[in-house]
């Protein structure tokens, strides 16, 4: 491909940068894995990062022993939309690109990038942005402590109680008690704190809606003038839930792993009702990282250009039609089983797709139902399968959350092991 620079039809400085990127991304690593260009160099040549189960030079060996991992929540299922739109996603930068601490107005955020999210939200049809002010922040784990921080009270003799209805996602937890702030204290499941009518504590609320790791639409508990909620829409995208309306809550919390895959980007905004919020949750970046990476955001500003082409239909039909039918070969799969079973899902009217639309999870919930297999993480793991524990979400062992979205390989070789895990059950019923 030619480049206008000037009046010649050549490229000039950026010849290198890009024969070295065809050059990596030509490693076919067999379609079990890739070459990077910030990965391992042998003999002056990149090497191959293989899947999960595969190994040698071009990835082309597979361990029949391995277990099947279905732990991490690493959104590498997106990958082959990626590899599709190679050309409208790449990006080459200067490398005098943005040495600055701030943008032209003084400040740490993208103007341009910030439109793009409100487009990408528009078109989703998940979020209302109008009159609304937005944080970028490094992932949206981040911004789920600076929202905590910026709904604390000033100067209260005791802190604020946070709390999150069973199962959560554990950061919620560790998180907190790991910032250790004399302005609020993780205080468990919501459900003990129902009564919050007629109390002067101070409450914040985590809802995860689609939940982590059950994937339900849920709405906060807790009620009162005391009360604050932080949304966490992480999974509120097409492709992982039916969209009902669009979500208008005070504080809400996105990131860009789960609507593009690129969970590497370090990458997440949140939406905010209220400017003394917005204000205090800025301080917080400002004093934690002055801001989000300016590179992250430019990759995210190239990202966000790709989902919006056609209306945004092909990266959410891409990404729904692949985890509709991960979900689906999962639930045959235990269907005729009496010991395990996942989480039901309802269908539900989808605004974006506009019709009633099944599940499509970014998790299982799998529980182990047999009265005496109460750590269902034992019994994976001895079938060779690798979940998350129950208890990580503080609820019972019975339950152990398993990725769906992780590459077709990990996804392939959870299914055929949860298949022999079933047939030996229906084996062992039938001796």
């Amino acid at each position: 491909m030619n480049l206008y620079v000037g009046n010649k039809c050549e490229l000039s400085w950026s010849t290198r940068a890009a024969v070295e990127a065809e050059a990596v991304a030509s490693l076919t690593c067999s379609g079990h894995g890739r070459a990077f260009l910030d990965g391992l160099v042998v003999e002056g040549k990149p090497v191959c990062e293989c899947n999960t189960c595969f190994g040698g030079p071009d990835c082309s060996q597979f361990s029949p022993g391995c277990a099947a991992d279905a732990d991490d929540g690493d959104p590498i299922f997106l990958e082959p939309f990626w590899v599709r739109h190679a050309a409208s996603s790449a990006i080459l930068v200067t490398g005098w690109h943005r040495m600055s601490y701030v943008f032209d107005d003084q400040s740490y955020i993208s103007q341009e990038l910030k439109r793009h999210i409100c487009k990408v939200h528009a078109i989703a049809g998940n979020a209302v942005t109008a009159a609304r002010f937005i944080v970028f922040g490094t992932g949206s784990t981040q911004l789920l402590n600076a929202a905590v921080h910026a709904l604390s009270p000033d100067n209260s003799s005791t802190p604020a109680r946070v709390v999150a209805s069973i199962p959560f996602y554990p950061v919620y937890k560790t998180q907190t008690d790991f910032f250790q702030s004399t302005e609020f204290k993780f205080q468990g499941d919501t459900s003990m704190w129902n009564d919050t009518s007629n109390t002067s504590m101070n409450f914040i609320e985590f809802v995860t809606s689609p939940n982590n790791p059950d994937g339900q639409l849920k709405k906060a508990i807790l009620e009162g003038p005391s009360v604050k909620t932080i949304y966490d829409h992480a999974y509120y995208w097409p492709h992982f839930t039916a969209i009902p309306a669009p979500a208008d809550e005070d504080v809400m919390i996105f990131t860009i792993s789960k609507l593009t895959g690129h969970a590497g980007t370090r990458f997440g905004w949140a939406v905010i009702k209220d400017e003394a919020v917005y204000q205090r949750m800025l301080t917080y970046m400002d004093l934690n990282t002055i801001g989000s990476s300016r590179d992250s955001q430019l990759r995210a500003l190239k990202l966000f250009k790709v989902v919006l082409e056609g209306g945004g239909r092909e990266i959410f039909e891409f990404g729904y039609k692949t985890m509709r039918n991960r979900w689906e070969k999962l639930s045959n799969a235990l269907l005729v089983s009496q010991h395990f079973s996942i989480q039901e899902i309802a269908y539900q009217y989808c605004t974006f797709f506009q019709k009633v639309r099944g599940p499509s999870p970014a998790y299982a919930w799998f529980k182990c139902e047999k009265e005496e297999d109460k750590d269902c993480y034992a019994v994976l793991k001895a079938a060779n399968i690798i979940g998350r524990n129950g208890s990580m979400f503080s609820a019972e062992n019975r339950y152990v959350r398993l990725s769906l979205i992780r590459s077709q390989d990990d996804f392939d070789l959870l299914l055929h092991r949860i298949n022999i895990l079933v047939s030996e059950e229906n084996g062992a019923r039938t001796m």
